[in-house]
């Protein structure tokens, strides 16, 4: 390894020399180079340690595909960076790096020296080796997590800052070799907005080879750079990674925009990085494709490379990989290869499966070919010194068969290929399937949406000519013109996977995550036949490599093992993100105090007058208790508790979400959302009202007023308001455009006090003289329009805790002063302010659900005992009507909604406490959601669902929490307190 004279394309500027730091250690580089380039410069071979066995590792490749080198950048600091690929990090003055593998150290591996051991520790060892004594499982697990893994995540806050950027453009194109620079210049010429989108440093992508080989190619790319930069229609990014592609061409992509520059050069106003959402008429993936390794043994040395790694570090960074390479492959890339390093000075060896290519320049100039052969083995203590080779003959029944009898080459790298593997992620990531091609030997995109198109190395090509051509034709066809169409790709002829001899050990398919090939067939033998399962099993395509190496190699092995064909084994499935994306910028300018909204209502104030405590509710500050003195919460709840019941208290409610709903079809659009009916809902009227999803189950519930016959005001959990209101929005919009109905969130616009308890009416009498405040005449669930503390309000008499109350709405500007005036005038009545946690032990009592708590997503209204909530003889059957006459929803012995008393009426139950049988059982027949501790009762409280709970009132089951207590428990009614209603009047 060492740094060659100036190349003809070379990108690196001699004039800049970089000082830089590894392991501790100090060594020289030049602007432009990636921490992998100058540590390959500067003859530093070892760079980290392999994730199970603790093997050395070496830099294996040039690109985002590098499974080895990982490493941290500027360790322990706010510009701590984990797990960063060494050949994606752009060296600047006074980087510090190390390993991100190594236990202890990169040097001295723990996990090398268990190697007496590694042959128990195949696919699944974890799961097979250490089922008993289960007592010692979690021993077990601790020391296999110190074991396992890389970099551990920073210690210190990030010093710096991301964003996001939105964008919309006509052409977006990803990748910026030969097709994408085609493809980008046609569309632009054509009229087009383009956005071309690379992540290098630099265009150019893998023609950069190609320009150090070919002189033609260095002066078009020169031309069209310079066309593209010089153009008003052309946005470029570079150093920017498109990791993901959504339906409707919604790209999302990270740009890297200060991480090449020292840390305090940095710019502290602007972002390290941003995420840039595009959203594109048309996108083109000109996306490339990733050389594929051998599969061969002991293929994971210091030494190993991609051949087309090694043509790319000497020609960008003018880096000489081996002094003595031994070049093998089954595709005519590897004599190109060898070509250029015979023009650095040395004389490979090059090793071909196939034969027949005409090497007679190479053999002139005294380079052995030996064609009819592979590698089959690697040898070395440290990095490569020799490699082992047989003969191999083809038999269209079995596939390549490779001889016995080896040669010895001695080589200090082995520059290998097997093929290329197209990068179809993005395309795959809104499910198009790629499809395998024989000739190729790779999965080819499919391509098949409309606004979609592929270009260059990623569909096949493999010369840079045909890939600007193609290139250009797309681009003309995303511009909306005409075109000819281009060449069919003139497809590199690659040979079958030669799979090894799976008695071999230690050919690794993925390098990153210590996958072997025997794993797999272990697999299979273990019965996992599909490969999603096999990928999972072995972990083939893990952590932050995400197979991009190693998936097709090991595809190949498992058909094999099956004796099947590739195409039938399929692939695994293509997710984002391509490459790791920080959190940070995932996160953009959304953290500390910015990473969620603090809603406060118009009372703030006065609650912070009150000395009231807060707890977050769905963004609000909502007060949570109001401590007097030296009292705890259980001592404030309880003094609220008994003042609500005995006498008044108040409380704000302006945090419940509203929607209001008008349009002629405003009420069957209530009665398609809700379970109940409101063909009969009169003004002047309001209606709790129970709301499904498709699959049934309760999503939330709410009082909805009539204000007239074409405008409804509903309410809403306060953490649902806004999932609700796009909930309904969606179904409006997409599934009833036929309904003429308008909706609009004005949460925001209403303050809402609640005034409770069985004084309330006095208190309103009080404050309000245009009103009727008799049961008679003001009945349960009506509203009124009214006059309070001369302020227009509507009242609604509706309750949450089962005693008489009134909520007094105003225009959220009047909040705080109708709150104080209330608060003064009802001092005669000892009016005493209560908060979240009173609600919910005075609904507790009186069997009142919340959802989100009580319900978790799998309840039904008959599950929740509101069977009285559910109307079936509508025109329009409600969201989730026909899921609730499925058999699974419709079964007995489903979990249904009661009420616990324990015992010992002091103890109070844990929420989320599973709930037994017996007392000696291990099944849980259902968990508590609600527990308190009732002043008016006297004793604790539960609600809980249980299997079959409506038929068991009365029965004794058995509480476990996570004490190991077994505490005994009565099913009882979910109504605690006045269940004949008599309070809901308060004082007659």
């Amino acid at each position: 390894m060492k740094r060659l004279y100036r190349q003809a394309n070379e990108r690196i500027d001699r004039s800049k020399e970089i000082e830089f730091s590894w392991q501790g250690a100090h060594y020289n580089g030049y602007a432009g180079d990636t921490l992998a380039s100058a540590l390959l410069a500067n003859g530093v071979k070892l760079v980290g340690r392999s994730f199970k066995y603790g093997r050395q590792r070496g830099i294996m490749a040039a690109g985002v595909e590098e499974p080895n080198a990982l490493v941290i950048l500027e360790p322990d600091t706010g510009y701590h960076v984990p797990n960063a690929r060494a050949t994606e990090v752009e060296i600047y003055p006074e980087l510090v790096a190390k390993a991100a593998s190594g236990i202890p150290s990169l040097n001295e591996d723990l996990r090398a020296w268990l190697k007496p051991f590694h042959r128990f520790m195949g696919a699944g060892f974890y799961y097979k080796t250490f089922m008993s004594p289960a007592s010692l499982w979690p021993k077990y697990e601790e020391q296999l997590r110190k074991l396992a893994g890389f970099a551990t995540a920073p210690s210190q806050p990030d010093a710096e800052t991301y964003d996001h950027y939105n964008q919309q453009v006509d052409v977006a194109v990803v990748g910026g070799g030969a097709a994408g620079l085609a493809a980008a210049l046609a569309a632009a010429n054509a009229g087009a907005s383009v956005l071309l989108i690379d992540e290098r440093s630099q265009l150019g992508g893998e023609l950069v080879v190609d320009m150090g080989r070919d002189p033609a190619a260095l002066e078009w790319f020169k031309q069209t750079r310079a066309a593209l930069e010089a153009h008003p229609q052309v946005k470029i990014l570079v150093r920017t990674t498109a990791y993901a592609l959504h339906d409707f061409n919604l790209l999302l992509a990270l740009e890297r925009r200060q991480d090449h520059l020292t840390i305090g050069a940095r710019n502290p106003k602007q972002s390290r990085q941003r995420l840039h959402r595009i959203r594109a008429n048309k996108v083109i993936l000109a996306t490339g494709s990733h050389e594929r390794p051998l599969m061969f043994a002991n293929n994971d040395l210091p030494g190993v490379m991609l051949a087309s790694a090694v043509s790319r570090y000497q020609h960008e960074y003018s880096v000489l990989c081996g002094s003595k390479p031994v070049v093998v492959g089954n595709n005519d890339s590897i004599y190109d290869v060898a070509r250029d390093l015979v023009k650095a000075g040395t004389r490979p060896t090059v090793v071909d499966c196939r034969l027949g290519y005409d090497a007679s320049d190479l053999t002139k100039i005294g380079v052995i070919v030996k064609q009819g052969y592979t590698i089959v083995k690697a040898e070395g203590r440290d990095q490569v010194e020799q490699a082992l080779i047989a003969k191999t003959a083809y038999n269209e029944t079995h596939g390549w068969v490779v001889g016995n009898a080896t040669e010895t080459l001695t080589c200090d790298l082995i520059a290998c290929s097997g093929g290329f593997s197209p990068l179809v992620h993005l395309d795959c990531h809104t499910g198009s399937k790629p499809w395998f091609s024989r000739e190729y030997q790779a999965f080819l995109p499919a391509c098949d949406k409309a606004d979609r198109y592929v270009a260059g190395s990623v569909n096949g090509h493999s010369d840079w000519q045909g890939a600007a051509a193609e290139g250009e034709y797309v681009g003309l066809l995303a511009a909306g013109q005409a075109a000819n169409p281009a060449a069919a790709p003139k497809l590199l002829k690659v040979a079958d996977f030669i799979c090894p001899d799976l008695g071999r050990d230690k050919v690794f398919l993925d390098m990153q995550n210590d996958v072997k090939a025997s794993d797999i067939e272990l697999a299979i033998l273990e019965n996992y036949r599909s490969i999603e399962h096999i990928k999972r099993y072995t972990a083939l395509g893990f952590g932050t490599d995400q197979g991009k190496t190693g998936n097709v190699n090991g595809i190949a092995v498992a058909a094999k093992v099956m004796n099947l064909p590739i195409e039938e084994v399929g692939t695994t499935t293509f997710r984002p993100m391509y490459t790791p994306v920080t959190m940070g910028v995932l996160a953009g300018s959304e953290v500390g105090i910015h990473s969620d909204a603090q809603r406060f209502t118009p009372m703030q104030a006065s609650h912070l007058a009150k000395g009231a405590e807060f707890e977050v509710v769905g963004q609000w500050m909502r007060p949570w208790y109001f401590p007097q003195g030296s009292e705890d919460m259980h001592q404030a709840v309880a003094r609220e508790c008994l003042a609500v019941r005995n006498s008044l208290g108040i409380m704000d409610a302006s945090t419940l979400g509203k929607i209001d709903i008008q349009g002629p079809d405003a009420r069957e659009f209530l009665a398609r959302v809700y379970t109940n009916n409101w063909a009969k809902l009169a003004p002047g009227k309001c209606r709790y009202g129970l709301m499904c999803d498709e699959n049934g189950m309760i999503i939330d519930d709410g009082v909805t007023a009539c204000i007239s016959d074409t405008h409804f005001l509903m309410t809403t959990t306060t953490g649902g308001a806004a999932r609700i209101y796009t909930h309904l929005e969606t179904w409006l919009q997409t599934e009833w455009p036929d309904l003429n109905v308008y909706l609009t969130s004005v949460t925001d616009h209403w303050s809402t006090t609640g005034v409770v308890g069985p004084k309330a009416r006095r208190l309103m009498e009080k404050l309000c003289k245009d009103v009727d405040f008799s049961a008679a005449n003001f009945p349960f669930m009506d509203w009124r329009e009214a006059t309070v503390c001369g302020i227009p309000a509507r009242i609604m008499r509706i309750s949450f805790s089962g005693e008489l109350s009134y909520e007094i709405n105003v225009q959220a500007n009047y909040g705080r002063f109708l709150w104080d005036s209330v608060m003064e005038a009802g001092k005669e009545f000892n009016i005493t302010p209560y908060g979240t946690e009173t609600m919910h032990v005075l609904r507790a009592e009186k069997g009142y659900v919340i959802v989100g708590q009580d319900t978790d997503g799998s309840i039904t209204p008959y599950d929740a005992n509101m069977a009285w909530a559910v109307a079936l003889n509508k025109p329009y059957p409600f969201l989730g009507q026909r899921a609730l006459t499925r058999s699974d929803t419709a079964r007995a012995g489903r979990k249904q909604l009661v009420g616990l008393l324990t015992d010992d009426p002091n103890k109070v139950l844990n929420e989320g406490c599973q709930l037994v049988a017996e007392t000696g059982s291990k099944a849980m027949i259902g968990h508590v959601t609600s527990s308190y501790f009732s002043p008016v009762l006297g004793r604790s409280i539960a609600l809980a669902v249980v299997k079959g709970g409506l038929d068991l009132i009365g029965t004794k089951i058995y509480a476990k929490p996570l004490s190991y207590e077994v505490i005994p428990v009565t099913i009882a009614d979910s109504v605690f307190y006045d269940q004949g209603k008599e309070k809901m009047d308060g004082e007659v």
